[in-house]
């Protein structure tokens, strides 16, 4: 995978911004604090969106930009991509507007789906794209710092062998899970156990038997009552027969009672209306000679000759004249009056903004000045620190003056001093060898001569010439003792001379060690230097800008009251004319009024003819009531002579006494029923307790069956979960392996003819270094820039590890080294080149290398240089060819 172009539009310091990116080694040359990270964050913005950044988008967005543009197109497995991302800043805060991501097979849309698709390709997420290709800024030694579970947890990670911890981990949740369900199946089969012998000891069938014996007996009595039941009901019927009958004839009687009542009533009422209705008619007479001297008063009001209705539509046609010429005019005047309170309201936005815009300016600047004195503060104590640092290089120094080595020579003299020791300590040893030698004889000669015998030859003394010797021995013996004694001082004296050098070779360790850390701060000064400046100009810049918004709101204040102005005279013709509309209304309003009562007139009229046609019909009426009285009349007399009241009597108390039977006999019937109903009941409660019985049988085998099953899925998900344990834990050693063969390989390329042999990485991922004479360090006691490009070794490798696979190769993103160079002095950095160029030669098909190191960009393959316009704060860039053409 590579990066092809990438193109910025408002992005951070980049106003504008297109970018060819060619494979092979392409370094981003500029001074500090030119943006050249930020061409690398733009990259990693465009494939990982907001999960790239380390604050927020509102940071993406220019100052003073509403919104800001990434596009990167880049070729990944053969295939070619393009991704856009737009973020807009009109809010309270940045929000991702547009998201595009175009696949050689499709389309994909959206921040959320861009990510995961972009995750999905390169198998990796952002952070694990930064553990393995991104070297940020200032996090160069952020594998060797982390700890052992740290780095283990980022690599294996990376080696996806997070997947299978996972599978294993849903393993033993599924065995976990299983035993859980087991053990609930295991209990409810000994509960169905339970329940089973204790319907078996119910003898069932036998209660069963029984119950419908009693069943029979019952159901005998209830047809006997039901019997005499029906019996009963007939007599009752029969009586109730005759009752209806004479109660019809009552009943009849009482209707005609009613309806001869009703009908008297009815002849009443009617007479009383038509009297309402003569009396109505009167009052519409009184009614119509008001409205009609009504008119005659409107109709003098309005000026017309007459009320006819010709005249009156003839002045509302001139009144909608008039109106339709003052509507006209008035929605004219109001548009006018709305357009000059719209330019208005306009100008008051305006001016609200440009104040706004102006404070906002004032703020800034205000902020930034109070960041530029933070800034001086910050480098008056970065000055101190170095100047500290130059004390303590002369207090290191000063540690040579009284000492007969000069600063520099001190290994020199330390392997002479140590050498004299050594020779010392081998002289003492041989002269005590001797001394003991010559104690040794003489303690035998004198035991000899104690004895009366010579020391020599055994011989008995007397004359013997050889006694003399004895004296001879007893002088050596002394000789070597003070000879033994000056060697002894002389050893002391050798062994503080080795300690004395000892510690001049630490003060020229230390001395170098300060050196690289005074180069740091002096550095961290210059930059702390520029950004005082830089700020201070930023802020003068935007004190000027607020000045001229603030100017032009005053400008535009003045053009504000104009249009208001004539806002309100356009307001004061829109009430003129309104109030012209409004005499016209009213004068319709009469014509309106005139024609409502002339209306109400004629309704009058209508109404009269109609009251006087309905005193006819009801008059009507009346004549047809009368002579369906009579005939009702007639009637009721003929009923009255047909009633029988003893007959009546007769079947009144028939019908009592069977309705007693018939209630004695319910209550035994519901009882008997009751009872039926009970035993029916308990007849099949008994069989259902049957059918449990079988229903809890087949439960129990299904039940069996499936504890079965489920022990056999418990030990299966056990066997699984061990299989997932043990195939992480063989691809861990497997990857660790081939990550220490790969470490180092790049590790031997970058340290020849230096003084590390080799670096060991266990299982836990815990990093050893080894020294030429086999003494083991741990990497944090290497010097800053030895430990920064040890850790830089340690990313290639695992950049190596993925992108040649376990078992075949894998698409890798390009390697991005952002300021790798920081802790490095000159020969380090000349390290750096070796393992840059050796990375290209493995096959790595592009590295992007972020630096203003000579070195790194004499060694690159193409070269891009950024600028930042010291009066605008943008950056520009540009390739090293397009420089030198200038150049020409």
């Amino acid at each position: 995978m590579k990066f092809d172009r990438v193109r910025l539009r408002n992005f951070k310091c980049y106003a504008d911004a297109d970018l060819r990116l060619d494979p092979g080694v392409t370094v981003i040359h500029g001074l500090n604090g030119s943006g050249k990270s930020s061409l690398l964050e733009a990259c990693f913005f465009g494939l990982y969106g907001a999960t790239a950044l380390d604050r927020t988008l509102d940071d993406v967005v220019t100052i003073g930009e509403e919104e800001a543009i990434v596009e990167l197109w880049f070729t990944h497995d053969g295939g070619d991509y393009h991704v856009r991302r737009r973020v807009r800043a009109t809010g309270e805060r940045a929000t991702t507007a547009e998201c595009v991501l175009e696949t050689p097979d499709d389309t994909v849309e959206g921040a959320r789906d861009v990510r995961a698709e972009v995750a999905e390709l390169f198998r990796m997420d952002s952070e694990a794209f930064v553990n393995c290709a991104y070297v940020r800024q200032g996090e160069v030694n952020k594998l060797i710092n982390a700890s052992p579970s740290q780095r283990q947890d980022m690599i294996d990670d990376l080696l996806q062998l997070g997947t299978l911890e996972e599978y294993r981990e849903r393993a033993s949740d599924a065995r976990l899970g299983v035993k859980s369900v087991l053990d609930d199946r295991r209990g409810s089969l000994s509960e169905l156990d339970s329940q089973i012998e204790a319907k078996e000891d119910a003898d069932l069938h036998a209660r069963l038997n029984e119950l419908k014996s009693d069943r029979k007996g019952v159901e005998s009595e209830i047809d006997r009552f039901e019997d005499n039941e029906e019996t009963a009901r007939e007599t009752r019927e029969q009586a109730i027969e005759v009752l209806e009958e004479y109660e019809d004839k009552r009943e009849e009687l009482e209707t005609l009672a009613e309806e001869i009542d009703e009908l008297e009533t009815e002849i009443s009422e009617t007479e009383r209306e038509r009297t309402d209705h003569r009396e109505r008619i009167g009052e519409l007479r009184e009614r119509i000679d008001d409205l009609e001297r009504e008119v005659d008063e409107k109709v003098a009001e309005t000026g017309l000759d007459s009320a006819d209705e010709g005249a009156i539509d003839a002045r509302l046609d001139e009144l909608d004249a008039e109106d339709d010429d003052l509507r006209s005019e008035l929605n004219d005047a109001e548009k006018r009056a709305e357009r000059f309170d719209t330019q208005v309201e306009n100008l008051s936005d305006r001016i609200d903004e440009l104040e706004a815009r102006a404070e906002q300016k004032r703020e800034r600047a205000d902020a930034l000045a109070a960041e530029a004195d933070d800034a001086a503060d910050d480098l008056e104590r970065r000055r101190e620190r170095r100047d500290e640092l130059d004390d303590r290089i002369e207090t290191e120094r000063a540690k040579f003056e009284d000492e007969p080595v000069e600063f520099g020579d001190a290994e020199a003299h330390l392997a002479d001093c140590r050498e004299e020791r050594d020779d010392l300590r081998s002289r003492v040893e041989d002269v005590k060898a001797d001394l003991k030698s010559a104690r040794d004889s003489v303690e035998e000669a004198e035991a000899l001569l104690a004895e009366g015998k010579c020391p020599e030859c055994g011989q008995p003394v007397e004359d013997s010439p050889h006694v003399d010797t004895v004296e001879e021995d007893r002088e050596r013996v002394a000789e070597l003792e003070a000879e033994l004694d000056d060697l002894r001082a002389e050893r002391e004296a050798a062994a503080d001379a080795v300690e004395t050098a000892e510690t001049l070779v630490e003060a020229e360790r230390e001395v170098g060690n300060l050196r690289e850390n005074r180069e740091l701060a002096e550095q961290s000064v210059a930059d702390r230097e520029e950004t005082v400046a830089e700020k201070r100009a930023e802020a003068e810049q935007l004190r000027e800008e607020a000045a001229d918004l603030a100017a032009e709101a005053e400008d535009k204040r003045g053009d504000a009251a104009d249009l208001r102005e004539k806002a309100e005279d356009a307001e004061r013709r829109v009430e003129e004319l309104e109030s012209e509309r409004e005499a016209l209304a009213a004068e319709r309003e009469r014509l309106t009024e005139i024609r409502e009562r002339r209306e109400a007139v004629a309704d009058a009229e209508d109404e009269v003819e109609r009251r006087r046609e309905k005193r006819a019909t009801l008059d009507e009426q009346n004549d047809l009531r009368r002579d369906r009285l009579a005939d009702k009349r007639e009637r009721r007399a003929d009923l009255r002579e047909s009633y029988d009241e003893n007959a009546v009597e007769s079947a009144r108390e028939d019908k009592r006494e069977a309705e007693a039977y018939l209630e004695k006999v319910e209550v035994k019937l519901s009882e008997l029923r009751e009872k039926r109903d009970d035993l029916q009941g308990a007849i099949g409660g008994v069989e259902g307790e049957i059918r449990q019985l079988e229903n809890l049988r087949e439960r129990r085998a299904n039940l069996a069956e499936r504890v079965d099953a489920l022990e056999s899925l418990r030990e299966e998900a056990a066997d699984l979960q061990e299989m997932y344990g043990d195939l992480r834990a063989d691809l861990r050693q497997r990857n660790v392996e081939q990550l220490e063969a790969m470490l180092n390989d790049v590790f031997e390329l970058v340290y020849q003819n230096d003084s590390y042999a080799r670096i060991e990485l266990d299982g836990e991922y815990e990093l050893t270094v080894y020294q030429k004479d086999g003494e083991p360090l741990d990497p944090e006691q290497l010097s800053g820039g030895e430990r920064a490009l040890f850790n830089l070794s340690l990313r290639c490798a695992i950049y190596r590890l993925l992108s040649e696979g376990i078992e075949g190769t894998a698409p890798m993103p390009p390697l991005i080294l952002d300021e790798p160079t920081v802790f490095l002095d000159s020969g380090h950095v000349s390290q750096l080149a070796e393992l840059v160029n050796s990375m290209r030669d493995l096959g790595v098909e592009q590295i992007l290398v972020v630096s203003h190191d000579d070195e790194l960009v004499a060694a690159a393959d193409d070269v891009v240089s950024v600028e930042k316009d010291a009066v605008s704060n943008r950056s520009t860039v540009e390739r090293r060819e397009a420089l030198v053409e200038a150049a020409d």
